[in-house]
C-alpha cells in the first residue's frame, strides 16, 4: 500500500458514473415499480452505498476510507430504454474516494442486472467511468 501518512487531509470528492440498458418492458417495469422483488432502483441504491464502504475490501492495495457522504443518482431514460448511474462520494482525508465512486456505479447497475435477469438477460452495463476529482494534492480534475 502506498503511505499516505505524510500527506494533508483535504476535502475530496469523486464523481462517476454509468448506464445499464435494457429491454423497453425492463425499464417499464422498473418505472412502474411493479417488479414482484421490489423497488429496484430502491435496493439498488443502497447497495451502491454498502459497496462504497467495501472498497478497501475487495481492490488490493485500496485504502480504507471514512466517507462522509455518498449520493447515487438514478435516472431512468426511456428514449434509450436504460438507467443512468451518477454517484457522488467525499470524505475529509489523505488519499482521494476516485474507486469508492467507481465500485459504487459498477454494484448499483449489476444489482439492477440482478433483481431484472429474470425478464432481460441481455442488458448491458456500458460506460462506467469517472467525471470528476477534487481535493488532494493534484487538485480538480474533470472529463471533458
Amino acid at each position: 500500500m502506498v503511505n499516505v501518512g505524510d500527506k494533508e487531509a483535504t476535502h475530496r470528492i469523486a464523481k462517476a458514473e454509468g448506464y445499464i440498458t435494457m429491454q423497453p418492458p425492463t425499464l417499464a417495469l422498473i418505472m412502474q415499480g411493479g417488479h414482484k422483488k421490489g423497488d429496484v432502483l430502491g435496493i439498488a441504491r443502497v447497495a451502491g452505498i454498502m459497496a462504497t464502504k467495501k472498497t478497501a475490501d475487495l481492490i488490493p492495495l485500496c485504502h480504507p476510507i471514512a466517507l462522509t457522504h455518498v449520493d447515487i443518482e438514478l435516472t431512468p431514460v426511456p428514449d434509450d430504454s436504460r438507467v443512468h448511474c451518477v454517484v457522488s462520494v467525499e470524505t475529509t482525508g489523505q488519499t482521494g474516494v476516485e474507486m469508492e465512486a467507481l465500485m459504487a456505479v459498477q454494484v448499483t447497475l449489476l444489482t439492477i442486472y440482478d433483481m431484472c435477469k429474470a425478464v432481460d438477460r441481455g442488458m448491458t452495463i456500458e460506460n462506467i467511468q469517472l467525471l470528476e476529482k477534487s481535493g488532494g494534492k493534484s487538485g480538480h480534475w474533470k472529463r471533458d
